[in-house]
């Protein structure tokens, strides 16, 4: 069920009612949310809400089993063997495939056979957002920073619809107090449509003109195009996935917002960024906090002197790569974030070890150095995006060699495909309080008005959108 359907508008506006109706009814209206949200994810594959009731079970008992454990020794081992059950329905439902094949090719270039049998495994939606969700639970209450939530709480949070298939990924500590008094705020019902519409705009208009009129095209055969088309492809995608993958956040949190919720931001002008370490402090920032809390801190962090804080930042990149997808690729895309993240530590290191007159005034740097920086930084990114792309290794190295060997004519690069992405990048510098100034704005409005002006952005988004919907990009992941 996609956001941008008319199924889904039915859909989301009966949930809406039946909330409002059963506000002042907490347990009824649990109950309605956790049978909206099996509804949702059953619209994808009925056989996987087995696996999310399966899942719900086991993180709760695991929960309680923790919370329950009298010294830190059997807690501890309560938490890994959570996070193991966890990891393990991942990898067999993610991961199987990709290690079995890179098994079978590595045991055939020597002569032998694999011993497992290479398996379709129908990859559920979404079970890379509620894994993460539900390990931060268990592990959030070994950390005595929760306590156990009452198991329909639990399942609510866990199955949640706005957010179940691609996040952001909300904490229980953020969802579970909200759950308690939702009753008590009211809705910023601006704010929701604002963001509604705003992602509706990216999605349907701008992520996809991008995908029909350069992306899809050049990644599908980039040995027949020249270098200036694969150039803004590859800038094209850069432009898609974030209008794809923010557009889609934006519904998410503008739905839950409608409903009672507040869920913390997963995007903050990204392009922006001057560096690396910047850009992940940016781009999917619900992810790269969990990464963060969950993997690069009890991997031990920057605690463990110079080499083994490199080591443990590229794991972490390493690893969040894997997370995107089973394939070589996202590894790649991984190691060139990670190598960069190392790189940029070495040279902050290396910058601070430098004498000083006086070490308490910050240098300002002239703007050409700025412009410099962000220049390099929004390429890194974009290399990266070729590897994040590209469905295998040859694809993303034919790119990379065409980008250099292949220039000529080139027919996809139009007007309009240049201004889309430019202006993209160039509405990230905008001030960052002026999408809050409009939504004020707008929640300022009659409710006619409001009626009238919703209406108009949806006949808008419509006309200029393609027929049909394409799904977006992180359901995959």
């Amino acid at each position: 069920m996609l956001f941008p359907t008319i199924q889904y508008a039915i859909f989301f506006t009966v949930v809406l009612v039946a909330s409002w109706l059963l506000t002042s009814r907490p347990v009824r209206w649990k109950l309605a949310m956790l049978a909206a949200s099996y509804v949702f994810y059953a619209a994808w594959d009925a056989r996987f809400v087995l696996l999310l009731l399966g899942a719900t079970v086991f993180n709760q008992v695991m929960g309680v089993a923790i919370h329950g454990a009298e010294d830190g020794v059997r807690r501890r081992r309560r938490v890994r063997l959570a996070v193991a059950g966890n990891l393990a329905i991942l990898g067999w439902f993610k991961y199987y495939g990709f290690f079995v094949a890179s098994l079978k090719n590595l045991l055939a270039s020597v002569g032998l056979d694999s011993p497992f049998p290479l398996l379709e495994i129908v990859l559920p939606v979404g079970i890379s957002f509620f894994t993460f969700q539900a390990i931060s639970y268990v592990v959030d209450i070994g950390r005595r920073r929760i306590e156990p939530a009452p198991p329909i709480d639990f399942a609510v949070y866990l199955a949640f619809f706005p957010q179940l298939v691609a996040g952001p990924i909300v904490r229980a500590r953020e969802f579970l107090p909200q759950l308690a008094t939702r009753d008590d705020r009211r809705i910023d019902v601006g704010r929701a449509f604002g963001l509604i519409t705003a992602g509706l705009f990216k999605k349907v208009v701008v992520a996809s003109y991008l995908a029909t009129t350069i992306v899809d095209e050049v990644f599908a055969n980039p040995a027949a195009h020249s270098a200036p088309e694969i150039l803004f492809a590859t800038y094209g995608y850069a432009g898609q996935i974030y209008a794809d993958f923010s557009g889609y956040t934006d519904i998410a949190i503008g739905c839950a917002l409608l409903l009672g919720f507040t869920f913390p931001d997963n995007f903050d002008r990204p392009y922006t960024a001057r560096s690396i370490t910047e850009f992940w402090r940016r781009w999917h920032m619900t992810l790269s906090r969990w990464l963060r809390d969950y993997l690069y801190i009890p991997l031990g962090g920057n605690r463990q002197g110079r080499v083994r804080t490199y080591r443990n930042l590229m794991l972490t990149m390493l690893l969040g790569g894997l997370w995107h997808g089973a394939a070589w690729t996202f590894v790649a895309w991984g190691a060139l974030h990670g190598g960069w993240l190392c790189l940029e530590r070495w040279l902050a290191e290396r910058r601070a070890e430098r004498p000083t007159s006086d070490p308490e005034l910050a240098p300002v740097e002239p703007w050409w150095l700025e412009t410099r920086r962000w220049l390099v930084t929004f390429h890194v990114v974009c290399v990266g995006w070729i590897f994040f792309r590209a469905e295998s290794f040859e694809t993303a190295t034919t790119m990379l060699t065409r980008l250099v060997t292949g220039w000529g004519a080139a027919p996809l690069v139009t007007p309009p495909v240049v201004a889309v992405i430019a202006g993209i990048v160039a509405v990230q510098f905008l001030p960052r309080d002026l999408g809050a100034a409009l939504q004020e704005r707008f929640a300022g409005l009659s409710p006619a008005a409001q009626g009238v002006a919703l209406a108009m952005a949806l006949v808008a988004i419509d006309a200029l959108g393609p027929p049909g919907v394409a799904p977006f990009i992180y359901f995959q992941f």
